[in-house]
């Protein structure tokens, strides 16, 4: 086989990979019983899409579910883990930028604040993500805001029913059928004056608050939150 040949096997794989995880995704979610809570803190900033949806890495199923057709910018890994999750992501209707703190990170962010700034789109920043640790914020998601003025959302989920993961971010997946609960936390705007020492303490505010709604999620259905 000529390589063109093989670059267009591979291409159709990975443009099937993406349309049978959107498919099993909605098929995991259409008879959910999903409730939401607190989104009048962000009904109006997701009017506006001026807004940077940040989650852990453990929760991205359902959150990337329920804002599909947003075309949304999101920061994804250019892992093979990274390239089944962009797949699925362009599915959905968002747009991945490919790039992670170790292989083309601040290419990908100064992409992503290009873009932002020029179309007004949302962003979606996995803060904890490719590789951890697990729930610790990262910085990137803080400079993100700063230099575009758009407010960090954290928002999480949790499910009745689920399998736990033994990874390193404990992935849950919910089963079919379940009750989920999604739950939105205070937004939080960076001052694009700050110091550079300063962005470590609002990822620590983001992480924080991160951590409680994520902690909420879990005890309306009695589980810790590993």
């Amino acid at each position: 086989m000529t390589p063109r040949g093989r670059r267009w096997l591979t291409e159709c794989k990975w443009r099937l990979v993406g349309v049978l995880g959107k498919l099993i995704i909605d098929l995991i979610f259409c008879a959910s019983r999903i409730e939401v809570e607190d989104y009048q803190k962000v009904r109006h900033l997701r009017a506006s899409r001026r807004v940077i949806l940040a989650f852990w890495h453990s929760r991205i199923l359902l959150i990337s579910h329920i804002f599909q057709r947003e075309n949304a910018l999101i920061l994804v890994s250019r892992s093979r883990d990274g390239e089944i999750i962009a797949r699925i992501l362009q599915r959905q209707g968002h747009e991945p930028l490919r790039g992670s703190s170790s292989r083309g990170g601040l290419r990908a962010l100064s992409e992503m604040i290009r873009k932002m700034k020029q179309s007004g789109r949302p962003a979606v920043v996995i803060p904890d993500g490719p590789r951890g640790p697990r729930h610790r914020v990262q910085p990137g998601i803080i400079t993100l805001a700063k230099k575009t003025g758009f407010p960090n959302v954290p928002v999480t989920y949790s499910a009745r029913r689920r399998k736990v993961f033994n990874s390193w971010d404990r992935f849950i997946l919910p089963a079919p059928l379940t009750r989920c609960k999604v739950v939105f936390g205070d937004p939080l705007s960076v001052p694009p004056d700050i110091a550079k020492g300063e962005e470590t303490r609002y990822a620590g505010l983001l992480q924080e608050r991160l951590r409680r709604i994520t902690a909420r999620a879990d005890a309306a259905f009695g589980h810790d939150t590993l």
